[in-house]
């Protein structure tokens, strides 16, 4: 019989991967000092894809011994962590052996990390977000996202719309142009990123009209940013137009 992983065998290959000029390095692109959005983080000093290697080895870890790495401070141990969860949600979401028990319970266990505030970086929140909540809510009723929207937390609001990614991916726009409208004015930079980062991939892989439709409608209201992402796959004289209906200020 093969042994179980543990959480701490994954934080031992972490470290043996790590380096600490990367860590240093990623602190500070990642924002962690005093007042930034990712204040306190702390980093070993691994890189994605040497993270994801770990991940892919431990595959199989069992979902207390995922907890246990989710709350840890170390950024590269939850990231781990939700790449390990993602695997869960895809092996459970497999058609032949589609195990709904099993996506409900991992659907809450990541509702609750986020809720928790475990899931409090960018790039944690778009490794995770559209794999496991959004995947699980593509057939179900969506108010969930609403609410998280509406959050103060910053990740939160990212969450509901990064989750939207799957929805695009399958050809629905209509729950990301909803949060779109809720969060239009939500100055914060990583909202505007992702903001115009989902318009842009509704105009993309859905339905370019649904996002000049949205533009035409809402492009006076838009932060340049959230606006400048979402025009980037438009024409230069469409971009220079939907731009110069920014509001001075903006």
């Amino acid at each position: 019989m093969s042994e179980v992983p543990t959480a701490d065998q994954v934080r031992a290959a972490l470290a043996e991967v790590a380096d600490p000029a990367d860590a240093r390095q990623l602190q500070r692109f990642f924002k962690t000092g005093p007042g930034e959005y990712g204040e306190g983080d702390v980093f070993l000093g691994v890189r994605v894809p040497a993270t994801r290697k770990v991940a892919e080895r431990f595959a199989a870890l069992p979902l207390d011994q995922v907890d246990d790495l989710l709350h840890s401070p170390v950024h590269e141990e939850r990231l781990a962590a939700l790449i390990i969860l993602n695997a869960h949600f895809a092996t459970a979401s497999k058609p032949r052996t589609r195990d709904e028990r099993a996506r409900a319970r991992l659907a809450e266990f990541y509702l609750a990390a986020v809720r928790g505030g475990w899931v409090n970086n960018w790039d944690l929140v778009d490794s995770s977000a559209e794999y496991v909540l959004g995947a699980w809510l593509f057939d179900r009723d969506r108010a969930l996202l609403f609410q998280l929207a509406r959050q103060d937390s910053l990740w939160q609001r990212r969450v509901a719309l990064l989750s939207t990614f799957a929805f695009i991916r399958k050809g629905d726009a209509s729950t990301t142009l909803e949060l779109a409208e809720i969060l239009l004015h939500d100055r914060r930079d990583l909202i505007q990123k992702a903001l115009g980062w989902m318009l842009r991939e509704v105009g993309k892989k859905v339905d370019r009209a649904a996002l000049t439709g949205f533009l035409d409608s809402h492009a006076p209201e838009m932060g340049r940013t959230a606006l400048s992402y979402a025009v980037e796959q438009l024409e230069p004289d469409e971009r220079a137009a939907y731009r110069a209906m920014v509001r001075t200020g903006s």
